[in-house]
């Protein structure tokens, strides 16, 4: 006889207790989801899409920041709205496995692309023995699944990095910037910097910035001489650079968007935080140094869904595909503002991610079978403090939509330095398939193991 094993026991008495739980509860004012949504979250099965949200350093403390300015105290942002909601922990680790408290992108998305931990500025290799680990999108790949990547941040950032690309350090991000990865380079045998190696994959979508690396002229191998972006095309990528030629992109061919040099303009604009705290400011909604024809990341993630449904839908000539889409989309900027001290550019940049969340539950409603994670990869420097408050740091006073003045401090580093990110347990939530398991207090690296049997991936 069968005895089930001591975590499968913990994990049907934890799946009873919740759906008790959950069909018990009332609707609380805000939430929009059903007791028979959170039931039907709570069931297993397989997904056929999964669509997995990165807000790049958003922590509680940055999403409580952006409800309270957009949509009130008692509001509700559509990130709040998910059906389950859990909470996973993001440290890194030294080469000998012993743990880093404070993760970087590099590490921290290694972590749910690969299910290893690994040192930080590292991408989805080992740390101690520097080998490359197989990312959640290549499984995703090699079981049939169209793939995909959005974010404002340049493609060759390190969370969009560690999807379809294995280097020794995050800074290898085009050709000309592999100091740090002699054993990555096409010279010695490696598989070439991010941007080589994020086409080669022959990933279906990638939307981002990043012009400026794509430029970078290939040294070595089959594609010497050539651009990446000429790389790319020899491929069969079809380029797009604005909102117009990317709306006009038509399945059947990969896409590479290349909307920036750098990484994406942020959307709003306003003074940073200074030291003895700013007068109270409304944040500008609108930034001129943005050109108007820029894609919000809202339009990417809708054209990113549109183009990898359809190219499942053509069925590879055999008819419809009965595999979907793997998606992962990331608001990068969230993290650059927090860096930076610039209440308002984050907040913007909460509120954009906000609206594409949107965009993948609205996809969802229409197709349960549809996984939707959103979460972040680390905490970072925003803490909303009382307005009388003096903190030593940077500091902020806003006037949010409602009227009411708040006053954010930025104190993880000395006035003038980078402000840093946190070792904070960071918010995980779900609706769909498997999305059970984001419940209660989880590693970063179970978000592969999620996926991975949402999708059935061998």
């Amino acid at each position: 006889m069968h005895r089930p094993t001591r975590r499968q026991l913990t994990i049907a008495t934890a799946l009873a207790v919740t759906t008790a739980a959950a069909l018990t509860a009332t609707t609380v004012a805000g939430a929009s989801d059903s007791k028979q949504h959170a039931q039907h979250a709570i069931q297993g099965g397989k997904a056929k899409n999964v669509i997995l949200l990165i807000g790049d350093g958003m922590g509680d403390s940055e999403i409580t920041l952006a409800r309270d300015y957009t949509v009130g105290a008692d509001g509700r942002l559509n990130m709040d709205k998910f059906p389950l909601t859990g909470a996973y922990t993001t440290y890194a680790v030294h080469a000998d496995g012993t743990p880093d408290y404070v993760t970087d992108s590099a590490a921290s998305g290694t972590g749910w692309a690969t299910g290893h931990k690994t040192v930080n500025g590292r991408i989805s290799k080992t740390p101690g023995s520097d080998k490359a680990v197989p990312t959640i999108l290549e499984l995703a790949q090699r079981n049939g699944y169209a793939t995909g990547s959005v974010t404002t941040a340049e493609l060759t950032d390190a969370t969009p990095a560690v999807l379809a690309s294995h280097v020794t350090d995050r800074s290898c991000q085009g050709p000309a910037d592999m100091a740090k990865c002699p054993k990555d380079t096409v010279k010695a045998g490696g598989p070439g910097s991010i941007a080589e190696q994020s086409v080669d994959h022959k990933v279906d979508v990638l939307f981002g910035g990043g012009r400026q690396r794509f430029d970078q002229k290939i040294t070595e191998g089959r594609y010497k001489g050539l651009t990446v972006t000429q790389q790319a095309q020899k491929l069969g990528y079809q380029v797009v650079t604005d909102n117009a030629s990317m709306k006009a992109a038509r399945p059947g061919k990969p896409v590479l968007g290349l909307f920036a040099d750098g990484n994406v303009p942020v959307e709003w604009t306003g003074k940073g935080a200074a030291v003895g705290g700013t007068a109270p400011q409304r944040c500008v909604t609108s930034n001129s140094e943005r050109p108007a024809s820029t894609p919000s990341l809202a339009d990417s993630a809708t054209k990113a869904i549109q183009l990898l449904e359809a190219k499942q839908k053509q069925g590879h000539g055999h008819g419809r595909s009965d595999k979907g889409f793997f998606l992962q989309i990331e608001g990068a900027s969230i993290d650059k503002q927090d860096h930076a001290a610039d209440p308002c550019g984050q907040i913007g940049e909460t509120a954009a991610f906000d609206r594409a969340v949107k965009v993948a539950r609205d996809y969802a409603a229409k197709h349960p079978d549809t996984l939707v994670v959103t979460t972040a990869d680390h905490g970072h420097s925003s803490q909303i403090v009382p307005v009388d408050a003096m903190p030593p740091g940077l500091s902020s006073t806003l006037v949010t939509d409602e009227g009411q003045q708040l006053k954010v401090n930025y104190s993880t580093n000395t006035p003038g330095q980078s402000q840093e990110h946190t070792g904070t347990e960071v918010r995980i939530a779900a609706q769909g398939p498997q999305a059970f398991r984001v419940l209660g207090v989880t590693n970063q690296t179970d978000l592969f193991t999620t996926v991975r049997e949402a999708l059935r991936l061998r």
